[in-house]
């Protein structure tokens, strides 16, 4: 059963890792083991234990105990459980919560590369896409539309940060996702695998989203790039294709976030 604890002058610290922690002194919070992340809204906490993390500390209002997390608490054993009214929390932790409730838990061993590519038939792969809205919104498109797994360049936002996770409705936890090796050419990582790549990229050298040998190929990895300057032009080079998306108005891009679900929704099926 989970420990209700009010909060109050005395122990407000406590609840620290809501409220003050950065993402990257959560990721380190247990260091040199590994670290925390917090999970908003009861929706994304719910996936979150769906897929098996295991909560820390939990900070939400008194309605909410028998209210909308009511069942979810009935899951998380003796999980501290910080809590007051809205006003109450807001005036002791500066801390204004409005998605209903915040979760802390232990972040988890990433797996390998091989170890999600084993099965898949086609990944997203993310090269250096920093904004974490922008991570959060490919993930929804990826795993609503098909995709196997994602990949990751260490340059990359973290997934498990509060507003990428919270941007994915939790899909974060549903699909299989990992960081590639810095040190790797990871075209060739992938090509070792068994994949093709395909490099969505904003060139004449390319060829249409909806061409044949595309969707023919058995596995594919579809690689995006970074919100302002897309994929490196070594990356582009590397891939087996260059695929372009076609467009009308004379609009020259789309948001890497619009553009993944466009290229999953195509190269998925």
């Amino acid at each position: 059963m989970a420990d209700v604890i009010d909060i109050t002058p005395e122990n407000k610290g406590k609840t620290e890792i809501f409220t003050a922690l950065s993402e990257p002194q959560l990721l380190h919070y247990f260091e040199p083991e590994g670290g925390l992340f917090v999970a908003e809204s009861p929706k994304v906490i719910e996936r979150a234990l769906n897929g098996g993390y295991e909560p820390y500390a939990m900070l939400m209002e008194h309605k909410d105990i028998d209210g909308q997390m009511r069942d979810i608490l009935a899951r998380c054993g003796d999980v501290p459980v910080y809590t007051g009214e809205f006003d109450e929390i807001t005036e002791l932790t500066g801390f204004k919560l409005i998605r209903g409730a915040l979760c802390a838990f232990r972040r988890r061993e990433l797996p390998t590369v091989s170890d999600i590519c084993g099965n898949a038939r086609r990944v997203a792969v993310l090269e250096n896409v920093v904004n974490p809205t922008n991570v959060g919104a490919i993930f929804r498109s990826a795993a609503a539309l098909n995709m196997d797994a994602v990949l990751l360049t260490p340059a990359c936002s973290d997934p498990l940060y509060r507003r990428s996770s919270r941007v994915s409705m939790g899909t974060v936890f549903q699909i299989p996702w990992t960081y590639l090796d810095s040190d790797r050419d990871y075209p060739q990582q992938l090509r070792e695998l068994g994949f093709k790549t395909a490099a969505m990229a904003l060139s004449d050298d390319s060829v249409s989203i909806d061409a044949p040998e595309l969707a023919a190929e058995k596995k594919l990895a579809i690689v995006l790039g970074t919100e302002g300057e897309g994929l490196a032009d070594k990356t582009v080079a590397d891939c087996d294709y260059t695929v372009k998306i076609p467009m009308s108005h004379e609009v020259d891009s789309l948001n890497v976030a619009a553009a993944s679900a466009v290229a999953f929704w195509q190269l998925g099926r």
